[in-house]
């Protein structure tokens, strides 16, 4: 009798284990959702700190994953600002000192204006399969959506983050919350989707909110006020002359 007991405890433990997809093969869907040849969108970043929030309007230009440009329109004090990433490298334009500074090193970890993003943030690929490898352990409910929970661990030495563990809606394949962990497995970050939109045949966050643990306030919330994919952007746009323009 005991071992008809235990012969059908691991026909049920590998009956629910086989329903789990495959990790790498469902991150490979969130990046055919997330990922575009290329975009252009206006947002509004507010930091919510301990003595008040600010809010900062950006439009922003992106083509796959190595090149981007940002620019801050909103409030007077940043407007102005500008950012370039081509490949590795990063660059700042700032309007006050009419000055253009590399961001590389110990820097990337600054807190970008403030925020709870830091500049290694904004320069981490978007693709997870270039930089996990996915294995789905459980799954929960979350904002009334069924979600798979994958745990990332990174495959190349200069990921931002050693592992991560990420809820992924089972049917719009986003990824609703994330905890993201150092070497040391210390919890460091965490961002959750609050509000989505659909744009043609992909989903897309429309409100985040990204914390910082290790800061005190109530985080940093991105609103995605439009965006556009697939669209034609100049050449010039991707270049350290725009910076100054």
């Amino acid at each position: 009798m005991r071992k008809i007991f235990i012969i059908i405890s691991l026909l049920i433990a590998i009956t629910l284990f086989a329903e789990f997809p495959d990790g790498n093969e469902l991150i490979r869907k969130v990046d055919d959702n997330m990922y575009s040849k290329n975009a252009v969108s206006t947002s509004r970043m507010i930091v919510h700190g301990r003595r008040g929030s600010r809010t900062m309007e950006i439009k922003s230009w992106a083509e796959g994953e190595n090149r981007s440009f940002s620019e801050y329109l909103s409030p007077p004090r940043d407007a102005g600002t500008k950012m370039l990433k081509l490949e590795d490298k990063l660059w700042i334009y700032n309007p006050s000192s009419d000055r253009t500074i590399q961001i590389s090193g110990h820097m990337l970890r600054q807190s970008m204006m403030g925020s709870d993003l830091s500049y290694e943030d904004m320069m981490e690929e978007n693709e997870l399969i270039k930089i996990y490898n996915a294995e789905v352990t459980e799954e929960e409910i979350i904002n009334e959506r069924d979600c798979w929970i994958v745990l990332l661990t990174a495959k190349v030495e200069d990921a931002a983050y050693q592992t991560k563990k990420v809820w992924i809606d089972k049917e719009r394949y986003l990824p609703l919350r994330e905890e993201r962990f150092g070497k040391s497995g210390k919890l460091l970050k965490t961002t959750e989707i609050k509000e989505v939109f659909r744009i043609g045949k992909r989903w897309y966050p429309k409100n985040m909110v990204f914390k910082d643990v290790l800061k005190k306030g109530k985080g940093t919330e991105f609103i995605i006020d439009s965006i556009e994919f697939d669209v034609e952007i100049p050449e010039s746009r991707f270049s350290k002359a725009a910076l100054r323009k």
